[in-house]
């Protein structure tokens, strides 16, 4: 026979037998870390009505299910052993088998937001990490500890199916890419936890929250929400539902433990809308996943100079108010987490900290690991008495890290004028007063964009900035 000839037949035999093996999503591959002792969601595409069978190592064990008979779309659930650093083989097969490699059994979060979550180890332009050179070059000893699968961007108006970003070992040249603050929180989760850990890093750097919302969502709050009106931003990261369609939603479904957002500066601005919003982003992720509410961890937004005071200060309080409105969740405070000459980075350098802070939220709240120090002062009331105001706070267990010249405070009188307050503790309250303000009203603490917090509780986590008034 020519050759032209048994090409032809074999273009033929091709297009008959449909698909030669099973086609997966970039996120289920070699290399991946599996949600332990709970069923694992698997999926992928085969020809239309064809039998899908996944075999496990761990136990050998078969399951068995069909393509749709449209799409090809298949799905089906493992069940999952106690964590291990042992590697797994996962075998998917059509008719021909894919061999999945190397995977471990752990534990697995949801990293997302924009650029502060998306920072990686190695930093952004002109961008530190801070002693990240050390984290990189010692990053080999979790090869079989931490897992990063860092989904790309890509631009879409409709849905996606698929998203680039398979899983990656750690190893010094994978690590540098990988999410620094992502990766201080698997790192504190696997030290103290001694199971696999990983992380799925979905951040899309100056994302809105309205991003993150499907067009149906987006219709109701009369956002742009068709092709047409998107395009009329003229920053791509500032459209509306790219992030859903593009990122987000090719990959929802992964069993996950839970998710930790670090997202808010784009939002500076519209702080009236971030509780509602962000409440309503939370229960609907939860709902898309179909794993009750697990949890979610957000991180304040940084001290930045935005140029508008006091918006920075009111979208933080706007963050807080979210905890308010939704279950198992919480939030970090990182006021203390810059340096002065940060005043016009947007992106600070000290991710190791925000990444154990959220860790420790993880561990006690989810892990419920008791002991390690969580919470970060809050204010609770005040009490004016006379010339000075006495205020109260809620987790305060050993009272402060200071006792006299505490920074930070202001107090106003009915003129409504803040003025710089001194501020003592006594036991565990904190009393504030100024000889320019005989009758006071109100006090603040760090209500600005810009404020570096110096006032800690005994534990070292950072009292949240506050106001007493609603001016």
């Amino acid at each position: 026979m020519k050759k032209t000839g048994f090409f032809l037949l074999s273009l033929l035999a091709c297009a008959v037998s449909g698909q030669a093996k099973v086609v997966l999503p970039d996120q289920i591959s070699s290399h991946m870390v599996l949600q332990q002792q709970t069923d694992a969601k698997l999926w992928g595409w085969t020809d239309a009505g064809k039998t899908v069978k996944v075999t496990v190592s761990w136990n050998q064990d078969n399951y068995v299910t069909k393509a749709d008979k449209k799409t090809g779309r298949w799905e089906l659930f493992v069940k999952t052993p106690t964590a291990s650093f042992d590697a797994q083989t996962l075998t998917i097969s059509d008719g021909e088998p894919v061999v999945l490699e190397d995977v471990l059994i752990g534990e697995v979060w949801l990293a997302s937001g924009q650029s502060n979550m998306q920072m990686p180890l190695r930093g952004f332009w002109n961008c530190p990490v801070e002693e990240s050179a050390q984290t990189i070059a010692l990053s080999a000893q979790y090869a079989n500890r931490i897992r990063f699968a860092s989904i790309e961007q890509q631009h879409c108006y409709t849905p996606a199916d698929k998203a680039k970003g398979t899983w990656k070992v750690c190893t010094p040249v994978n690590a540098a890419n990988f999410g620094a603050t992502a990766f201080y929180f698997a790192e504190n989760l696997t030290r103290i936890l001694n199971v696999p850990v990983g992380i799925i890093n979905n951040a899309w750097g100056g994302s809105m929250i309205e991003g993150w919302f499907p067009a149906e969502i987006l219709k109701e709050y009369g956002e742009a929400y068709t092709k047409e009106d998107i395009l009329k931003e003229p920053q791509d990261y500032h459209r509306r539902e790219i992030m859903y369609n593009g990122v987000h939603h090719p990959i929802v479904g992964y069993t996950i433990k839970g998710c930790i957002w670090y997202q808010g500066e784009s939002n500076v601005g519209r702080h009236a809308t971030v509780p509602e919003r962000m409440a309503r982003l939370i229960n609907l992720w939860r709902s898309e996943w179909k794993q009750g509410d697990f949890p979610f961890y957000m991180v304040e937004i940084a001290p930045y100079e935005y140029g508008y005071d006091p918006q920075g200060a009111l979208l933080r309080e706007a963050q807080h108010k979210v905890c308010d409105l939704t279950v198992n969740t919480g939030i970090i405070s990182t006021s203390d987490l810059v340096y002065p000459y940060e005043v016009n980075q947007i992106h600070p350098a000290q991710k190791e900290k925000v990444g154990q802070r959220l860790s420790y939220l993880a561990l006690t709240e989810t892990y419920k690991m008791e002991g390690i120090p969580t919470y970060s002062p809050k204010y609770k009331s005040m009490e004016i008495q006379g010339e000075k105001v006495r205020l109260t706070f809620d987790h305060i267990t050993d009272a402060f890290n200071s006792v006299d010249e505490m920074q930070g405070f202001e107090i106003c009188g009915a003129d409504r004028k803040f003025v710089p307050a001194k501020a003592k503790a006594e036991n565990q309250q904190i009393v504030v007063y100024s000889d320019e303000v005989k009758e006071p009203v109100a006090v603040r603490y760090n209500f600005h964009n810009f404020c570096v917090g110096t006032v800690k509780g005994a534990n070292g986590m950072p009292l949240i900035p506050f106001r007493t008034d609603n001016f």
